[in-house]
């Protein structure tokens, strides 16, 4: 079969998977204690429905919004609250938590297993869905009820396996374990759209994936794999669409608008794990990678498990780290703080050397065109970076500043190590700053 890609830019870039995508998922102790942000999503923030003092069972709710766009956190351990109030995020930020000293009971909060899944009304998925307090869990934390619910008709839902981003293995090792689950979570999402195909792309590194995928769909005629070129960044939302459905997702559009909904693997099996037993959004299979680290792993670790005890799982440091990366080198953010905690959308932490780090130095762009030629949106990220580094936001607006999916391509190959995409960025935040100014004008 041969395999499938998008037409426009992209390249090719060090993988560096070998360290973890042979080794199967291992599990991490639960922490003694757990810090629970009230915010782990896109959307209004959580309020806290718990106070100090109070007991709490794994699984429960801790946190709640009545916005639509938002999601409940819940506990990740039984044990007693110590403390609500502003904690350390990963990212040096602070935000209001729940602080539970787990008690080692693992005392289950219990939740509504449905036996048949294709009993299930679109309605009561999406409230299921929404209950267990589901985001995207490839790094976009949307809330994933919001996303079942689309405005327009949809006839595919696809299924990024791509996971495309250099060390992260963990939807990989995913596919390879627990495909089966994936599958039953994919036919829920379809069931709650109203889709009539679903289709699971995985890159072409990844055979035995992809083996056990196609066995797991064997049964399910609406179903199909996608074999995909391997190509950076190949898991990018509009990408994915034009490769597996030759579907151009417009400008300022969204994929309903081309009649798909996109999914992570791990969403999809939390999706599987909410309907049929009953089980809510607190672990996840995190990739703990990069050349710093004593013994990388593909760990299942609780929400709320500081950083460090997750490396420290993994045998700590080969030295000091050069930097300490959340999510994938080429869209993530580095890690401030190591006492932050983990969250549901963290799908990676990786401690890196000297030797892996490349470091922006910002010479004269010398025009090469090379940032041009590897944009996979079609862009002048030359133009973009310079513009939005000027604050000349507006002018940055009209060559599509905000069609920039911030893959980081253009940085990567700039010969003169030019902070495009961090550019990019700020002018992307400087616009909307100066956009809301005017709306309170």
């Amino acid at each position: 079969m041969i395999a499938k890609t998008f037409p426009r830019g992209g390249g090719d870039i060090p993988h560096r998977k070998s360290a973890t995508d042979h080794k199967p998922i291992v599990v991490m102790p639960a922490p003694e204690i757990a810090v629970i942000p009230l915010q782990q999503h896109i959307g209004a923030p959580c309020e806290p429905v718990v106070a100090v003092g109070d007991k709490v069972k794994m699984g429960q709710v801790v946190g709640q919004s009545k916005a639509f766009i938002s999601a409940p956190v819940h506990a990740s351990v039984s044990g007693q609250v110590v403390a609500i109030e502003e904690r350390p995020l990963a990212n040096g930020q602070k935000a209001l938590s729940v602080v539970i000293k787990n008690d080692g009971r693992d005392e289950p909060a219990g939740g509504t297993k449905h036996a048949d899944l294709r009993k299930l009304a679109a309605n009561a998925i999406r409230q299921a869905v929404k209950d267990a307090g589901i985001v995207g869990m490839g790094g976009a934390g949307f809330p994933t009820h919001v996303k079942l619910n689309p405005p327009k008709p949809v006839d595919t839902i696809l299924i990024n396996g791509a996971e495309c981003e250099p060390y992260l293995t963990c939807d990989h090792r995913l596919m390879a374990e627990r495909a089966a689950e994936m599958v039953q979570g994919l036919l829920a999402i379809m069931k709650a759209t109203g889709a009539a195909q679903g289709v699971i792309g995985i890159e072409a590194n990844k055979p035995d994936a992809i083996a056990k995928v196609q066995e797991a769909i064997a049964e399910y005629g609406e179903l199909s794999v996608a074999i995909l070129q391997v190509r950076y960044p190949q898991g990018a939302e509009k990408q994915l669409i034009k490769a597996i459905l030759n579907r151009e997702v417009p400008s300022g559009g969204l994929p309903h608008d081309v009649g798909c909904v996109v999914s992570n693997v791990h969403t999809a099996i939390a999706v599987y794990e909410a309907l049929s037993l009953g089980k809510s959004s607190y672990e996840r299979v995190v990739t703990v990678s990069g050349g710093a680290v004593v013994d990388p792993r593909n760990v299942l670790v609780r929400v709320g498990t500081p950083l460090e005890e997750l490396f420290e799982f993994c045998g700590g440091f080969l030295g000091e780290p050069e930097v300490i990366v959340c999510g994938g080198p080429m869209t993530g953010w580095p890690v401030q703080d190591l006492g932050g905690p983990v969250v549901k959308n963290m799908s990676g932490v990786l401690a890196l050397t000297k030797e892996e780090v490349g470091f922006d130095e910002n010479l004269p762009c010398i025009r090469c065109e090379r940032c041009v030629q590897v944009c996979p949106m079609g862009l002048t990220p030359n133009l973009l970076g310079e513009y939005s580094h000027m604050g000349m936001y507006k002018e940055a607006e009209r060559i599509h500043l905000r069609d920039c999916i911030e893959c980081s391509l253009c940085s990567y190959v700039c010969p003169a190590k030019r902070a495009l995409v961090t550019w990019i960025k700020q002018g992307k935040a400087g616009l909307a700053a100066e956009k809301a100014k005017e709306k309170v004008s």
